[in-house]
């Protein structure tokens, strides 16, 4: 069995679906997309949907980590993403959505608004991705696919300083989740996935680093996640990290 898989560089749900296929040991192709413009490339090579990640599986077509989630345990049922007790497992679909809906919108608007202010950390994003081009020539053409990106997510000022206030909330949440064993447990499950991808593009901020590595969020985002490329300098105002403590 393997699979093709339809990611973007620097983007969590990508890494998440990376990861589900791994824990299932399923091998896998990687393609690249340019962010921003892979929505037409999708519904190019059959996908109904516009987003990442998605994948080729067995003669299916998955799209979203939470669908991927649940199909690779119908399709590969060993080792599974969800616990077999009930209550148990609805309290990993509860953070699963959490995840996907609250939390992973953040850190992809966080992360297009401080590199449209700080280009540099573009580069480093790109290690390991394969565009079709040098590393450095994507990055060096990168300022149309960062503020086509920074549209697309809506990453108004606003919309940032809303995100950056909302930040120790969530950070508390996955806090909570740990202390509660939903996860960070011995045996990974969907939002483990979902949510330490989120957290690990959160770490990739040099803002945000110090204060996430203090919890316990970060050391699972650390554990799941060991290699995820990717970092930006400093790039927000001073004021609008005071509640980042």
């Amino acid at each position: 069995m393997r699979a093709t898989i339809y990611v973007i560089p620097g983007s969590s749900p990508s890494m998440a679906g990376r990861l589900m296929l791994e824990h299932k040991g399923i091998d896998y192709r990687r393609r690249d997309l340019v962010a921003g413009f892979s929505r037409p490339i999708l519904r190019l090579v059959g996908f109904d949907g516009i987003t990442v990640p998605a994948i080729k599986l067995d003669g299916e077509r998955l799209q979203g980590t939470t669908t991927i989630s649940r199909a690779l345990d119908a399709i590969v049922p060993e080792p599974p993403l969800f616990p077999a007790d009930p209550e148990q497992r609805e309290a990993v679909e509860r953070a699963e959505a959490w995840g996907d809906e609250v939390l992973q919108p953040t850190p992809r608007r966080l992360v297009w608004a401080a590199l449209s202010r700080e280009r540099s950390g573009v580069h480093s994003f790109l290690e390991g991705a394969r565009l079709g081009m040098p590393a450095g020539l994507a990055a060096r053409t990168s300022a149309p696919v960062v503020q086509l990106s920074k549209r697309l997510t809506r990453a108004t000022d606003d919309a940032v300083r809303g995100d950056l206030a909302a930040v120790p909330g969530m950070l508390d949440h996955v806090d909570q989740l740990i202390g509660e064993g939903v996860i960070g447990g011995a045996a990974r499950n969907a939002a483990d996935y979902q949510i330490a991808t989120s957290v690990r593009l959160l770490r990739t901020l040099d803002d945000l680093r110090e204060a996430i590595d203090r919890r316990p969020a970060g050391r699972l985002a650390r554990e799941v996640v060991p290699d995820f490329p990717g970092r930006v300098p400093p790039a927000f105002p001073t004021d609008w990290l005071a509640g980042i403590s």
